[in-house]
């Protein structure tokens, strides 16, 4: 394509996107078109005691001296953000990784804390506690606020920041909403994939149709407690049974095709409004949405180690893999508001599957030939949040406030038939499975989360000249998580007929094949509490803060937080083996949490903020089962280290701000924090042909930065713009930092069963903490017009390479120095380039909108590499593709 003419096109498009729309006969009718404007900022707040300067500061900034991002409904509708997680993509200082987990300042997630309307939320991931923020669409949600100096009122747990997620608002008026869409992805739609039959239409919804239920005569053989295995508990007759009861070819048998499905999304959302009685009044909001979308990675995938200084490739694959995510989702609010008193209530769902398909086909340095891997994967994740809220204001001149807040939330992962079947290459260069040497697995895995809570804040302004209030409150929660895997094999014992080996996989798998006792089922799932545990967090805090606007120029915070917390990780021992795998004490701590921020006003519209505090970081409950698990974000092997504790951190923070209009700001500020036992990701050594990650507590970390973050509008100096502006925002932050290692720190680690070790083995000291980017940067460029709302905007965000796993490290005593055995696994994000375009117009008396997104214009790819010596590995390359999305909404 003429590359002139592309740009022609491009500028036609947005020309006619921003084009005023032509007027029409009724004048109403006109004016009915036009959406509502949503304002760049609350009118600033005007205190009893004293003015404080700045009209153009906007709420929440004017009143909170925390250094904060507020991500507003005008910021997600302009982004065109899907995820919570999308748009978090574009704050100064964040980075998300695998499209779903928040870095903050540097800091991985487990170092960042997600509420939703200030309540903590249970997890259905299996390797983290934290919540996935891309199970939360933005659909259901108003605001998004990024908190990064901590203040008593929030959770202990705080590194990088709180990201606390405001739910859809009671409506003024009465709409309705609805809206369809279409898109795909470069490297997926209308291309070659993988796909497997599974349980049929119902797959399209994320729900099985009960073709992946467990069967029932497997449920009867695990509710003895015994493993499932010819011998003294289980006759061959009753093995043969149980194997004939699994699903064979939906599941097994992997389909190839040569055009993947488009992405469709569907949308609905509605509100209304009641007058109750004289003084009061009722609000309702539902919203629903279903999402169907397809990704096939193409990619390469590869293992290595040291040789003679350098890295050098010992494993090399090549991958296809075709996932398919279907995301159902809901929210119901209601609220009574009287003059002084709001009560809310509301409850939320997500479901969200990916069925993957994958065929992984290379050299193996383990078996010394070539071998394929397939797998079919069914990974069903579900969060239902159902809060109580409130709000009562007391006395003649308002000065006494109480919030409240109840919450119950599960999270669930259900994976059934996770399958893998493995073939080895013969002379001939034909696949086989002798289900010997090349093996297959079923597992059944199940995770559940339950988190309860409850909180009370109080704001009490003292009767007094000055502007001084006094808050204080409580929180209390309690996590419970139960996760279970379950293993089995359909092994040979040497009489499988030879030709029988190249069999399709549901042949070779049959009835008839099992019946005749040539492959015969064993349970393979860990002993000794390695395949199943309980975990536990109750929490109780109480905390205390004043806050005083001290002069016309001077707002100050100084709080402290009390927090008390018992963590435990049980590990259960299905069979009853009696040699427990190595467990440590629950963790048993309190903490007294100071905070201090200060905010000076020092010129009109202008301001300093600074803050000091202590935080934690406590282990996730992954983090201390030591049970082995496949990561499949990264498809490698991770056991926990029951040996973990607490991290503590000091943190400090400087920032400038200048609001110098209504929604335009330029702030810069730095930051540093010093980590006492930061948790990292180590490699472990190999299980089979694939590296095994652990966690060990380093000795200590600093991690400081600075950000940069601008936004301001420009008026147009181009006639065919109408009525339009332009709109530039960018933001920069550059951050540091050091693991500190002395030669006499030690770790902890499981495979020392609980006894030190040299902690410089595991983690060298000067090297920089693990998911930390060096530079991180934003910029919009956007173009909106102020009659019809319609915008354009373009998008660019860049971030430095980071490690995602730390290496292996050796002594060498020939030299007596540290040596590198494997490198760091690094993640390099790269440059992502996205597109989004909003056109607003009338049809028929009805606001329409139409909207069209691209994402990953340039085409960056995933790329996660170990290099040394000048030789390089890649432990996972493919290309992610250009995403689009064409959608159509309707208001009424």
């Amino acid at each position: 394509m003429n590359l002139n003419l592309a740009h022609t096109g491009l500028f036609l498009a947005i020309a006619a996107l921003l084009a005023p729309a032509p007027v029409r006969a009724q004048d109403a009718s006109t004016a009915d078109a036009v959406p509502p404007q949503p304002q760049a900022q609350e009118p600033a707040t005007e205190l009893d005691a004293v003015q404080v300067r700045g009209a153009y500061i906007p709420q929440p900034m004017l009143t909170s001296s925390a250094v904060m991002t507020h991500v507003s409904r005008e910021d997600l509708d302009r982004q065109g953000d899907s995820t919570a997680a999308d748009a978090l993509v574009r704050v100064a200082g964040l980075a998300v990784d695998q499209g779903k987990y928040v870095y903050v300042r540097g800091l991985n997630e487990r170092y960042s804390s997600a509420l939703l309307n200030n309540s903590p939320l249970p997890s259905p991931e299996p390797l983290k506690r934290v919540v996935p923020l891309d199970l939360f669409p933005t659909n259901v949600l108003d605001t998004v606020e990024v908190v990064k100096t901590y203040s008593a009122r929030y959770p202990g747990e705080f590194g990088g920041g709180t990201i606390n997620l405001t739910s859809a608002v009671v409506p003024d008026q009465p709409f309705l909403k609805l809206k369809i869409g279409m898109g795909g992805n470069s490297e997926t739609t209308g291309q070659p994939g993988l796909s497997h039959y599974g349980g049929g239409a119902s797959d399209f919804f994320g729900f099985d149709d009960g073709t992946r239920k467990m069967p029932g005569e497997l449920q009867d053989a695990l509710a003895t407690g015994n493993r499932v295995t010819p011998g003294p508990d289980f006759t061959d007759a009753e093995v043969k049974r149980i194997a004939m009861s699994f699903t064979n070819a939906p599941l097994n048998l992997l389909q190839t095709t040569d055009h993947v499905d488009p992405d469709y999304e569907y949308e609905i959302t509605a509100g209304n409004a009641f007058d109750v009685g004289e003084t009061s009044r009722l609000g309702l909001v539902a919203t629903a949405s279903l999402k169907n979308r397809w990704r096939t990675q193409v990619g390469v995938q590869q293992d290595g180690a040291v040789e003679a200084g350098s890295m050098a490739v010992q494993s090399d694959y090549d991958f296809l893999s075709t996932t398919n995510n279907a995301t159902v989702n809901g929210l119901v609010g209601a609220t009574l508001q009287t003059e002084n008193h709001t009560i809310g209530l509301m409850t939320m769902y997500v479901h969200d599957t990916d069925k993957e398909t994958r065929s992984t086909e290379g050299y193996s340095l383990l078996t010394g030939d070539n071998i394929r891997d397939d797998v079919t994967r069914w990974y069903e994740r579900e969060l239902i949040n159902t809060q109580a809220t409130g709000k009562h204001v007391f006395g003649e001149f308002r000065d006494l406030t109480i919030d409240w807040r109840a919450g119950h939330s599960r999270a669930s992962l259900d994976a059934p038939y996770d399958k893998g079947f493995r073939w080895r290459e013969d002379a001939y260069g034909n696949w086989f499975h002798d289900a010997s040497q090349a093996q297959n697995y079923t597992r059944f895995s199940q995770v559940d989360e339950r988190v309860d809570s409850a909180g009370v804040d109080a704001a009490w302004r003292l009767p007094v000249e000055m502007d001084l209030y006094l808050n204080f409150g409580g929180a209390w929660s309690d996590t419970e998580r139960n996760a279970l895997s379950r293993e089995f094999r359909l092994l040979s014992l040497g009489n499988l007929p030879f030709q029988y080996r190249y069999l399709r996989p549901d042949f070779l798998l049959s009835d008839y094949v099992i019946s005749q006792g040539y492959l015969t089922l064993r349970e393979t799932t860990g002993g000794t509490g390695a395949a199943a545990y309980d975990g536990r967090l109750e929490t109780s805090a109480l905390y205390v803060e004043a806050e005083s606007q001290l002069n016309d120029y001077l707002r100050a915070t100084l709080g402290v937080r009390y927090e008390d917390a018992t963590q435990s990780v049980d590990p259960i021992d299905l069979f009853d083996q009696g040699q427990p795998l190595p467990t440590a004490a629950p963790l048993e701590n309190d903490y007294f949490l100071p905070a201090a921020t200060l905010t000076w006003n020092f010129a009109d519209n202008q301001q300093l903020r600074f803050g000091a505090s202590k935080t934690i970081a406590r282990p996730q409950f992954r983090e201390l089962a030591p049970q082995q698990y496949l990561d499949l974000d990264s498809d490698r092997l991770v056991i926990g280290n029951p040996f973990l504790v607490d991290s503590e951190l000091v943190n400090l923070d400087a920032r400038y701000e200048w609001y110098f209009d209504r929604g335009e700001y330029f702030s810069a500020g730095v930051f540093y924090k010093d980590i006492d036992k930061p948790v990292e990701t180590v490699l472990n050594g190999r299980t089979g042909s694939s590296w095994q990650q652990s966690f060990i507590n380093a000795p200590g970390a600093v991690v400081y930065g600075l950000e940069l973050d601008f936004r301001q509008y420009y008026g147009s100096p181009f006639e065919w713009t109408g009525d339009s502006r332009f709109f530039v925002a960018a933001n920069y932050t550059w951050s540091d930092s050091e693991v500190q290692v002395d030669d006499d720190d030690v770790a902890y680690t499981l495979a020392g069963n609980g006894n030190p070790q040299p902690a410089s083995e595991l983690v060298m000291d000067g090297s920089r903490l693990q998911g930390q980017s060096e530079h991180l940067a934003n910029l919009q460029l956007g173009i909106e017009s102020l009659s019809t709302g319609s915008q354009a905007t373009l998008l660019v965000g860049y971030a430095s390479e980071r490690i995602n796993a730390r290496g292996i490290n050796g002594f060498d005593p020939a030299t007596g120095q540290i040596t590198v055995v494997q490198p760091d696994y690094v993640q390099e994000p790269g440059t992502t380039v996205d597109l989004v375009l909003n056109k607003f117009f009338n049809l028929w008396d009805v606001d329409m909108e139409i909207s069209f997104e691209a994402r990953n214009i340039l085409g960056a790819e995933y790329q996660e590499v170990q290099s040394y010596g000048g030789g390089t590995a890649d432990v996972m390359r493919y290309d992610l593709g250009t995403s689009y999305m064409l959608s159509l909404s309707a208001s009424f």
